[in-house]
């Protein structure tokens, strides 16, 4: 039992640790939008509207059969006729016929229908074509959605896998800025007790160390909003993730060339103009239905029935039997052309199709909106690149030059020759620097995502990975 209770031990030891191993695997760019697209329920909805919408297509194609209709029934009743006009309202009423006598009576029978029917509109001036036409519209719209959603979605999935990242330097940096505060502080606490500073720059040391954990705890809890909403877009139980930073202190190759405009087509931009596709054939749809449509009609029709053809001389020749009640004993058929054309469907359709024309000036007026705040990214994003790159060409300037003076305010303290609040001084400065080292890095990167995001080329940005 010692032996079985040990192993017991070591395998939960053993599967603890290896979750613990999992759960801290580093995540990649790469991998994370591949996750976020995979599991983000936005993008499986409209995926399944996509998949809808390429079954409308077979759906139109099929309208256009001829409706065949297969029916059969097996009656038992009286056959009581009576001179005079009748109206099924709703296909309600009875449609029993007989000889018209003069009085009631309860004889009864069983009796049969069997039936094919074949009804097809064969010509309708385009009007199964234009259906067609319109479905296809639909699913090419629904599969342009589903495209920019997915492409919006891995610009948010990069956005936040950025600033999680800058949000965890930062929080590093601030645990840099807690330790030298902490280690400097030291340094204060054993020069007073040996009564060669005075004892209130103890206290300001302590000052210093209590405003240094604050400031960490708040970069801590921004980076667990960042998490937070790092795990919403890619579906996952908020944890701790241990991002690829490698990347971040070096700039990408292809930003200068991001710098020029590369054509193509916005995957939102592609959107909008299926929305207008889509407005544009349901106009040419309900156009067709100001015409008349032309029918073929077929029909086989066989009936039974208990009661003879001498029924009407003789009340008395039917049988109640069922067998014979339903044995088919007459055939008929039908072949027919028509027109059906209802003339006031002008009136209504006219409007119809005003309404769509204005549907469709709608939605080229959002269009060219959309388009022009493309632009207008465009152009920011081509500022926000330049300033980027120039931000990190000075920021190691600044790193150099405050962590310089930190040293050197710092030794001379501790010789005696500065006093407490340049030391101070010289900490913010280097803490300073290292958070805009920090912020720089990070905004070269979110300038070529948002010129990836505003010319519609995600390319521009991940291949850099």
């Amino acid at each position: 039992m010692k032996v079985i209770r040990s192993l017991f031990i070591l395998f939960v030891l053993f599967y603890a640790g290896s979750e613990a191993v999992l759960s801290q695997q580093r995540l990649s760019l790469k991998d994370a939008i591949q996750t976020a697209v995979d599991n983000y329920k936005a993008i499986k909805a409209k995926a399944y509207y996509a998949d809808a919408s390429k079954a409308g297509i077979v759906q139109a194609r099929r309208d256009f059969l001829p409706n065949l209709n297969l029916a059969a029934q097996q009656d038992y009743g009286t056959i009581n006729g009576q001179n005079g006009p009748l109206y099924g309202f709703g296909g309600l009423a009875a449609a029993s016929s007989g000889l018209p006598l003069d009085h009631q009576n309860w004889n009864a029978s069983f009796g049969a229908l069997y039936l094919t029917n074949i009804n097809w509109d064969f010509f309708a001036f385009g009007r199964s074509k234009a259906r067609i036409k319109t479905a296809e519209t639909v699913a090419r719209r629904d599969q342009n959605d589903l495209q920019q959603e997915i492409f919006q979605h891995k610009i948010k999935v990069s956005a936040a896998y950025l600033n999680l990242l800058a949000a965890q330097r930062l929080t590093e940096s601030y645990r840099k800025n807690l330790n030298r505060a902490d280690t400097f502080r030291h340094v204060v606490i054993t020069r007073a007790k040996n009564g060669l500073i005075a004892g209130v720059d103890s206290s300001q040391a302590n000052a210093e160390v209590s405003a240094a954990r604050i400031a960490l705890i708040k970069a801590q809890d921004f980076e667990q909003e960042q998490s937070q909403k790092l795990a919403v877009l890619l579906n996952l139980e908020p944890r701790d993730f241990v991002l690829d930073s490698l990347f971040i202190t070096r700039v990408p190759a292809g930003i200068l060339n991001s710098l020029q405009r590369t054509p193509g087509d916005h995957p939102l931009l592609q959107w909008y103009k299926s929305r207008i596709a889509v407005s544009d054939k349901q106009t040419e749809y309900y156009r067709t239905l100001n015409y008349p449509a032309f029918t073929f009609v077929g029909l086989l029709q066989t009936r039974g029935s208990g009661f003879y053809n001498n029924y009407s001389l003789d009340q008395g020749a039917y049988t109640g039997n069922y067998f014979d009640g339903i044995k088919p004993t007459r055939t008929n058929y039908l072949l027919g052309i028509g027109v059906t054309w209802n003339i006031t469907q002008p009136l209504r359709i006219s409007q119809q199709v005003k309404a769509q024309r204005f549907i469709s000036r709608a939605l080229q007026e959002e269009y060219e909106l959309t388009s022009q705040e493309l632009n207008a990214q465009l152009d920011l994003s081509d500022s926000k690149i330049k300033n980027a790159l120039a931000d990190y060409n000075e920021v190691p300037i600044q790193v150099k030059a405050a962590s310089a003076a930190w040293l050197q305010k710092s030794v001379l303290y501790k010789n005696g020759l500065t006093n407490l609040v340049d030391v101070t001084q010289a900490g913010y400065a280097l803490t300073r620097a290292e958070t805009d080292r920090d912020i720089a890095y990070s905004n070269v990167w979110q300038a070529l995502l948002l010129k990836a995001a505003a010319s519609g080329d995600f390319n521009l940005f991940i291949n850099e990975f």
